[in-house]
This record gives C-alpha cells, sequence and structure tokens, in this order.
C-alpha cells in the first residue's frame, strides 16, 4: 500500500467543533499493530460525550469511533478470539501491561490507558490502525452491521450486568444500544428486565416490551414491583435516587456510563439496608472474549439504523436527540 494513498475520515477539530469530512494518509502498521480496512462502526454516546467536550479529547483533531468492525489487510492478526474473518476493536485500546491494575486483571483500570477514538484514531474512517493485542477476532457469520454495537454498547452492558451478580430482577434505565442489547442477554439468562425510558416515548417502551421486557415505563415511574438490581445508561445524575428508591434492599445500581451529568443529593435512607452504587468503568479483554462467545447463543440481534460515513455528525445528533431506536452504525 503506497504512502501517497488516503482516505475519506471523519475528524473532529476539538470540543463543540463540527464533524468534518477529510483525505487522511492510510496509516501503515507498525510491529504488533494491525490495518483494519473498516466495514462498520458504531455510534456511542461517548463519541457525544467528546463532542460536546463532558470527556477530554487527546490531541485533537482526532477521528471518533470505537465500535469498529473491518477486515485486516496489513499487519499482525488479532489477539483475542477466533482467528480468520472479521475482527473488532473496542474502546480499550492499549494498556501498559505491568501497573498493578494490568497485573490483577483489571486492565479497564489501567492509568495510562489509551482509548480508542479517543486517545488513538478510530473507525469513522475508510481505515483504521489498532493494536493487534486489543483486537477481537469475530465469530463466523456475523454481519459487520450486526457485530458492531457488541463492541461498546454490548460490552460496557455485560460487564455491568456482571456487577448485578444473580439479580433477578433487573432494571435497565435508557433503552438504546446498550440496553436493547443487554435485554436480550438478561431475558435468555431467565431475568425479568424492566425498561424506564425518557417520560413520553411509547416507540422506545414498545421496542422494551418486544424484546422481552416484563414493564417498560417513565424513568421517573416506580416499578410495579422492587428490583434486585438496576444499570443506569442513561448519563443522567438525576436518575440515581429514583433507581435506590427502586432497589430492594441488598440491591445494586450499577451507572454505566463514562461521564454523568451531576447526581443529586439525597438521603441517606436510599443507600441503608446494604444498598450499592458502583460504577463500570471500560471493558477488559476478557469482557470482549466472553461476550463474543455468548451473543451468538442468545442470538443476539442488533436493531440497527445505518448512516453512511459523511453522515456521522447527523447519527450523533440523532442519537441526541432519540431519533431511532437500538443503535446506530456508520457505513463506509
Amino acid at each position: 500500500m503506497g504512502s501517497l494513498e488516503t482516505m475519506r475520515a471523519m475528524v473532529l477539530d476539538g470540543p463543540g467543533r463540527p464533524l468534518r469530512e477529510a483525505r487522511l494518509p492510510i496509516p501503515g502498521p507498525g510491529p504488533g499493530q494491525t490495518l483494519i480496512r473498516v466495514r462498520a462502526c458504531g455510534v456511542c454516546r461517548t463519541d457525544l460525550h467528546l463532542l460536546d467536550g463532558e470527556v477530554a479529547l487527546t490531541d485533537p483533531p482526532r477521528v471518533l469511533g470505537h465500535q469498529i468492525v473491518g477486515e485486516v489487510v496489513a499487519g499482525d492478526r488479532p489477539g483475542q478470539g477466533p482467528a480468520g474473518g472479521l475482527v473488532g476493536v473496542p474502546w480499550l485500546g492499549w494498556t501498559c501491561g505491568v501497573c498493578e491494575y494490568c497485573t490483577s486483571g483489571r486492565e479497564n483500570l489501567c492509568p495510562r490507558a489509551r482509548f480508542t477514538g479517543k486517545d488513538i484514531d478510530g473507525g469513522m474512517a475508510e481505515y483504521t490502525l489498532a493494536d493487534a493485542r486489543y483486537c477481537f477476532g469475530l465469530p463466523a457469520g456475523l454481519e459487520p452491521i450486526q457485530a458492531a454495537p457488541l463492541l461498546c454498547a454490548g460490552l460496557i452492558g455485560y460487564r455491568a450486568l456482571r456487577m448485578c451478580g444473580d439479580a433477578q430482577t433487573l432494571g435497565l434505565y435508557g433503552f438504546g444500544a446498550a440496553a436493547h442489547i443487554l435485554a436480550q442477554v438478561a431475558v435468555w439468562q431467565g431475568r425479568r428486565v424492566f425498561a424506564f425510558t425518557r417520560a413520553g416515548d411509547e416507540a422506545a417502551q414498545r421496542f422494551a416490551l418486544d424484546l422481552g421486557a416484563v414493564w417498560a415505563g417513565a424513568s421517573e415511574d416506580a416499578p410495579p414491583e422492587q428490583l434486585q438490581a438496576s444499570i443506569l445508561f442513561a448519563p443522567v445524575g438525576d436518575l440515581v435516587p429514583g433507581a435506590l428508591r427502586a432497589t430492594a434492599p441488598g440491591g445494586t445500581v450499577v451507572c454505566g456510563g463514562i461521564h454523568m451529568s451531576d447526581i443529586p443529593s439525597f438521603p441517606y435512607e436510599l443507600l441503608w439496608h446494604e444498598r450499592s452504587l458502583r460504577s463500570v468503568a471500560n471493558l477488559t479483554r476478557r469482557d470482549g472474549v466472553e461476550l463474543l462467545e455468548l451473543a451468538p447463543q442468545v442470538p443476539v440481534r442488533s436493531t440497527v439504523t445505518r448512516y453512511e460515513l459523511a453522515e456521522a455528525g447527523r447519527a450523533l445528533e440523532d442519537l441526541r436527540a432519540g431519533a431511532f431506536t437500538g443503535a446506530a452504525v456508520i457505513v463506509p
């Protein structure tokens, strides 16, 4: 691949700036890297947080996108999952491998970690370069547009679900890309899912019920029974007290996003009776291997709205407005 070859990419120049289409050199892989021709890239709320400056962007301009599916065209093969076929690139793009977190199975907390689409150029482009150790070989037969949402929406949801233990009544606040994948997994596991959406969003509530939820209502509503665990995908701190109020003694509320608006003060009574409030940070490669093995068994089916590469900015604004159900995926 000649050095004069270029690719189309959607670039963020800085917080509050619109994405712009640019032509960039196709990068060449170095030792341990893989060059991937992008077939699909999921759109994540973290991309919106980067756009809005709520999560710090490293060294702009930057190509966003961290739910990447494609084909290896040069360099090393993925370090995780089955060999051959399509590969996936997640949010976690590199860790140091030597700190106390990396050496104790908690690489998601590595203080030197680098993240795809934030510190490393991501997948809103025709090609992307990734550390092969942090790429996943994908199960055979999985379509790119179906696989892309699994690589963050699915993985973060799966990690959050693990923190819920064996809870049989599970609340999901914010029924978007992550929740619609996780609901399928939870129902398959025999859990009872209660879906919380924006007030008046009847389409999202019907969507949740169609996916097997036993109840769907507004985020401010009380569910018909106490929940043993809840996961908040909506980045709205005001929802935390209500989620605790809906949680049974000994239950857990998990905040599943990288950013959330401030949590208001609430009476200690809501936390008492050994309720737990905790967060999820990033993912580990173990999470990825486990979910990608599990997804075909369910089987998980992503509901996807497709956008062309040049429409990436519109996809982000549609995500902000809640203009689609399920996930948005960009196809270069």
